[in-house]
């Protein structure tokens, strides 16, 4: 029997890696009954982690769909990877939810994991809790951790729940909403509720009055009877909480221990009791800024959120019904592309486990298989509905690496398995880059990458190779230069004859006109590549048939095409055609663009051409005890530091850095501050090289076209 909208919560578990996500879930499921024992990260055999590559690295690689059943509530749960190089799985699994739980590790406090997550939960207004977990850690320190979230989270952070004991010998949870010692046996389990101990009753009090002050702040009625009374009941204090966890009013607190099953039970009751169902949540936004309330009675709308490839299946889509019914056998219509879907099969899954189901109502998550056109991102619409569900952001890629493979025949097969990862990891790019030669891959760091470059070898049986990508270096000129050039080529019958003389010099905006020449015509483009190109054709007296202007111009941007220097793309260039000779009989297109290209080259080569080299804006997020290191390496970098700023605890330094000298930078600042930094880069614009890297670029450029 389906559930009703009301009924469903829909949690996303995130944290940093090593929170101890998985092993949390596994003891929600063993609590709620969906399965009959635990499995565990080392054995290989939890419910979330099912991928082969995910049980060899024994790490959450993929977002993974499961559900509890608490109470007469269905919770369905998603695990996420704690490491930034999977962000577009957090993203993915927030689109869809309508609570974050947060882990936190006793034994680490806040680590850099969890900031970075943090940011996409407020980017979706996602209520959230924390859970302190792993309090039976020997160094687990609640209070620390506690202290850490605040200073990085705010005063919205406040603890229902704190430990009476922690360490090895934690077994006692004290409670200050239910003002209960929960205490839990040997192998955890249920607990055993008793009073606090006296010792621990006003820090229960004063955490309890806190909790029901922020509670009562967010409701007028309440706030008047807890003036009038000094307290709220049992039932007034989770209205207030319900409300204000709703409108991200409060991050409550809990502590546990996922490997020793003691708290869980617990959260899941909060979760059941005051936790937002779909109905509860802000509409969505459509494309074209319309809303879609989550209400099962209105027609259906379904959004894909994630779709995984599996051996034997093929394509598993999943998704969340936003309005309507699904029911098994409906037809709908994809928004993004107007084909046709019939959904055969839904399903609620349980990680890998597939259970099919009739229908799914409003607010649910479930999967299907097979479909032809549906993609992540795309909304499919019950027919006659036209709606498109604002599509998931993700953040610009990090790291860019060429790809080739050992065999170069398997290079169409490495092209196919990339597209096909593509489908499923919309954070991952790649391009066929005609201008540097190269396919480059994208990605959001090199764990990223590595483990795309493990899951091509392995199921396609290939080598793949990674390289360092080209540098998109530009040519410019930075004098004037004449040059002319004649083209004649006689090999019986008719021959080859066209003649150019060119003035070519540096071009910007709103320049003067060239002087001592008459302009017949002028051609002002924006290059593809950046920068432009001003074409002015001032041939007077028939010197040479306006016909020829084109392909005289295509030999200057076949050259510029292939730069003199490096053999890269030239731009901000303006080229006079001024003077010129023809003949009856031989002169034709190729002949003037081989004059044409020639002369080019002639005159850039003496109008002191300069390399132009792309920089990045750097902005890197550290720990004050790191600024000095990350400064450092940076200036081995050509970095031009441009200031430093504080966000939060952190510093931020703000530089612009060639991209050439950008080599490895993630795995570098991982190194230089222990993980605990973040970064972001963004194209800027390109500057000059410096002479001796010129000087070695146009050497070791001539070497290899000699090669």
């Amino acid at each position: 029997m389906s559930i009703a909208t009301k009924d469903i919560r829909n949690v996303v578990f995130l944290g940093h890696s090593g929170s101890g996500k998985t092993t949390f879930i596994e003891t929600m499921l063993f609590e709620s009954g969906i399965i009959p024992r635990r499995g565990s990260v080392e054995a290989h055999n939890t419910i979330s982690d099912f991928t082969d590559l995910e049980r060899e690295r024994e790490n959450t690689i993929y977002n993974h769909l499961m559900h509890a059943k608490w109470h007469n509530n269905k919770i369905n749960i998603i695990d996420t990877p704690g490491f930034d190089d999977f962000i577009g799985e957090v993203v993915s699994s927030l689109k869809v939810s309508d609570t974050a739980l947060i882990l936190l590790n006793a034994a680490s406090g806040v680590e850099v994991g969890t900031e970075i997550v943090w940011e996409y939960v407020q980017n979706y207004q996602t209520p959230a809790l924390f859970v302190i977990n792993q309090m039976d850690h020997p160094k687990a320190d609640y209070d620390t951790t506690l202290e850490q979230a605040k200073n990085r989270f705010g005063n919205k952070v406040i603890p229902i729940q704190y430990p009476y004991n922690s360490g090895e010998k934690f077994n006692s949870i004290i409670d200050v909403l239910r003002m209960t010692m929960y205490v839990f046996p040997e192998n955890g389990g249920k607990p055993e509720k008793m009073p606090i101990p006296t010792s621990e009753l006003e820090k229960a009090n004063a955490l309890h009055n806190a909790l029901v002050e922020a509670a009562a702040e967010n409701e007028e009625g309440l706030m008047e009877k807890y003036f009038d009374k000094g307290n709220l009941d049992e039932e007034e204090l989770a209205k207030g909480l319900t409300i204000a966890l709703a409108h991200q009013q409060i991050y409550p607190v809990f502590c546990a221990s996922g490997l020793k099953d003691m708290g869980s039970g617990r959260i899941m009751g909060f979760i059941d009791d005051i936790a937002p169902s779909p109905a509860d949540r802000p509409a969505k936004k459509l494309e074209n800024d319309a809303e879609l309330k989550c209400d099962a009675s209105d027609k259906t709308t379904i959004f894909i959120y994630k779709t995984l490839s599996e051996p034997q299946v093929g394509m598993v889509s999943y998704f969340k019904v936003l309005s309507g019914e699904l029911n098994a056998g409906d037809e709908l219509v994809n928004a993004d592309n107007g084909e046709i879907e019939r959904l055969t099969q839904i399903f609620v899954t349980e990680g890998k486990q597939r259970t099919a189901v009739e229908k799914l109502v409003a607010g649910d998550l479930g999967a299907t298989v097979r479909l032809k056109f549906g993609h992540s991102n795309n909304t499919l619409n019950a027919k006659g509905v036209d709606r498109k569900i604002r599509k998931m952001q993700f953040p610009d890629s990090r790291i860019r690496k060429a790809v080739s493979t050992a065999n170069l025949a398997d290079m169409e097969k490495m092209i196919k398995a990339l597209h096909q990862i593509q489908e499923e990891d919309l954070t991952l790019k790649v391009e066929q880059s005609a201008e540097l030669k190269q396919t480059i891959i994208q990605g959001q760091g090199q764990l990223h990458l590595d483990l795309i470059k493990h899951r091509i070898e392995n199921e396609n049986n290939i080598e793949m190779l990674f390289e360092e990508p080209k540098v998109p270096y530009r040519e410019t000129i930075t004098k004037a230069a004449k040059a002319e050039y004649r083209h004649k080529k006689q090999s019986g019958g008719s021959g080859q004859f066209g003649e150019v003389h060119i003035t070519i010099e540096p071009y910007f905006d709103d320049m003067p006109e060239p002087q001592g020449v008459n302009i017949r015509n002028k051609e002002i483009e924006e290059l593809p590549w950046g920068g432009k190109f001003a074409f002015y054709w001032c041939i007077v007296g028939g010197a040479i048939d306006n016909r020829y202007a084109t392909a005289i111009k295509k030999g200057i941007m076949h050259e510029m095409t292939e730069g003199p220097l490096t053999g890269s793309n030239c731009q901000n260039i303006r080229v006079c055609i001024y003077d010129g000779k023809m003949h009856a009989v031989d002169s034709n297109d190729i002949s003037f663009q081989l004059a044409a290209s020639h002369a080019f080259r002639m005159a850039f080569n003496e109008a002191k051409p300069q390399l132009l080299e792309p920089y990045y804006h750097l902005e890197v997020l550290c720990e004050d005890n790191h600024t000095g290191d990350v400064m450092g390496d940076l200036q081995t970098r050509r970095a031009i530091i441009q200031g430093m700023d504080t966000d939060g605890h952190y510093q931020k330094i703000i530089a612009e850095v060639p991209l050439a000298e950008l080599k490895d930078y993630g795995s570098s600042l991982r190194s230089l501050t222990q993980g605990k930094a973040k970064f972001k880069l963004e194209f800027s614009n390109y500057q000059l090289v410096p002479p001796h890297i010129q000087e070695n670029l146009v050497i070791s450029n001539a070497s290899l076209s000699e090669v």
